[in-house]
């Protein structure tokens, strides 16, 4: 058995004019791509692990052998962010939560109100040294906090559970961005899929 790579849940020009239809194919079939490769490769020394979700590899990487436990976080991570960065997005999205969800509420008890949170959530994503990513998290308290990974890491080997991200490596952007990692940021909040994270923090409360 191994993982499979899946299908964008939407058409390669459905996020336009914010993250171009080209970046999109390239990004999903090229880089996500190999991440999965990887990954399978990787695990063709441990067939056990391969029944796994790649969610639990990563919650638990000690578990991994120490042989290919680096190739584990560095491709099972990229494939495991990618999964979720592209459901994080949708078109005909963007703007806040759903007014009064329980998601919008724990927002503004933790950050103030949303502008806060925006600012500090872009800030902390664009100032991300080298490639990584920008999380919103739950931690262990059950509190939301921003912070950010860098490379392929997951907030799952932290022990946090992850509602929202934004990938920052060059080949999310850079074709129509360039090295204006500011702008694609400001872009991407308009491709937010605020329906997907309520989800995902009511499924958290369970």
């Amino acid at each position: 058995m191994t993982y499979q790579l899946p299908s964008l849940p939407y058409a390669y020009d459905a996020l336009e004019p914010h993250i171009d239809a080209r970046t999109l194919e390239i990004h999903h079939d090229k880089h996500h791509a190999t991440y999965l490769t990887n990954l399978n490769k990787a695990l063709e020394s441990a067939p056990d692990l391969q029944a796994k979700p790649a969610e639990d590899l990563l919650k638990d990487l000690n578990a991994v052998p120490e042989s290919i436990r680096l190739a584990v976080r560095n491709s099972g991570g990229g494939f495991v962010n990618h999964n979720f960065y592209w459901e994080s997005m949708a078109s005909n999205a963007g703007g806040e939560p759903p007014a009064g969800s329980p998601v919008a509420a724990a927002i503004q008890k933790a950050f103030g109100d949303f502008s806060v949170f925006k600012e500090k959530f872009s800030t902390a994503t664009v100032a991300r040294f080298g490639s990584g990513w920008g999380w919103l998290s739950l931690d262990k308290q059950g509190q939301l906090i921003i912070h950010s990974t860098a490379n392929q890491d997951s907030p799952l080997t932290e022990g946090l559970m992850p509602l929202l991200t934004c990938d920052v490596w060059e080949h999310a952007y850079y074709l129509k961005y360039q090295n204006r990692r500011a702008d694609y940021v400001t872009a991407w909040w308009s491709v937010v899929n605020w329906k997907k994270v309520a989800e995902r923090y009511a499924a958290a409360q369970k």
